[in-house]
C-alpha cells in the first residue's frame, strides 16, 4: 500500500479500519480484521507501520469509535458501558497508536451515548490525545448534509464548532457552509479562538511533515 501511495502520491491514506466484527450485517466486515481488539488493534498497527516506513506518507485509523453497523449509520446512537468500551471498543484503537504512532484518526458517523463521537472531547481529546498518546490529526468521516439519514430522526449531523471544541482538527468534506457555521459558532463562544489554533496547528505540523518527508 505504501508504495501504491508512492506511485500516485497520496500522503494520507484514509485507512486501516478496525472496527469490531460485531454483527455480519455490518457492510463494512470486510475492511475489518476481527471480533478480538487485540487482533484488531496489532493488525492495524502492522499496517501503519508498513506504510509509515515509506517517507510522506501516512495513515489514517477508523472509525473512532464503536461503529458496527450501516444501518441509518448517520445517525445511529450505540448505547456503550464504560467497560465494554475500554475492554472491546477503544483496545485496538489504543494498541495500533501505541506500536505505530499513525498520522491521523477519523471518527465513526455514529453518535455514542447520545453524542456524535466527532463532537466528544472525552473520546477526541481526554482519550485519544491524553490517555493514549496521540499526536495526529482527528478528522471527521465524510458529513455530507443531504444525507443527514432518515428523515425525522431525533439526532442532527455533526456541528462544526461543536467538532472543533472536542478537538477536531478537520471537518470533512468541509464546504463554505461549514466554514460559515464554524465562524458563527466561535462569535457565540460555543468554540475559543485557542482550540481552533491547537486545531489548525496540528494540521500545519502535520502536512509539512509528510511534504517535508516525501521524495
Amino acid at each position: 500500500m505504501g508504495s501504491e501511495m508512492d506511485r500516485f502520491g497520496v500522503n494520507l491514506w484514509l485507512a486501516p479500519a478496525l472496527n469490531i466484527h460485531r454483527s455480519p450485517l455490518c457492510g463494512r466486515n470486510f475492511e475489518y480484521y476481527s471480533e478480538d481488539p487485540v487482533i484488531s488493534g496489532l493488525f492495524a498497527a502492522a499496517m501503519a507501520r508498513g506504510v509509515q516506513s515509506h517517507p510522506g506518507r501516512g495513515v489514517t485509523l477508523k472509525h473512532y469509535a464503536a461503529n458496527n453497523q450501516e444501518t441509518n449509520r448517520y445517525v445511529s446512537n450505540s448505547h456503550v458501558s464504560q467497560r465494554a468500551m475500554w475492554e472491546i471498543y477503544l483496545k485496538g484503537f489504543q494498541i495500533a497508536i501505541r506500536d505505530s504512532s499513525p498520522k491521523a484518526v477519523m471518527t465513526s458517523y455514529n453518535l455514542l451515548n447520545g453524542i456524535h463521537t466527532s463532537e466528544s472531547r472525552d473520546l477526541c481529546t481526554d482519550i485519544l490525545r491524553s490517555e493514549f498518546g496521540f499526536e495526529g490529526i482527528c478528522m471527521t468521516d465524510w458529513v455530507i448534509r443531504n444525507l443527514e439519514g432518515a428523515k425525522g430522526s431525533v439526532y442532527t449531523i455533526p456541528a462544526p464548532a461543536k467538532v472543533a471544541a472536542a478537538g477536531g482538527d478537520l471537518f470533512m468534506p468541509g464546504s463554505k457552509a461549514d466554514y460559515e457555521q464554524l465562524l458563527k459558532g466561535f462569535r457565540a463562544g460555543a468554540v475559543s479562538k485557542q482550540i481552533l489554533q491547537e486545531n489548525a496547528t496540528r494540521v500545519y505540523r502535520m502536512a509539512k511533515e509528510l511534504l517535508h518527508q516525501q521524495p
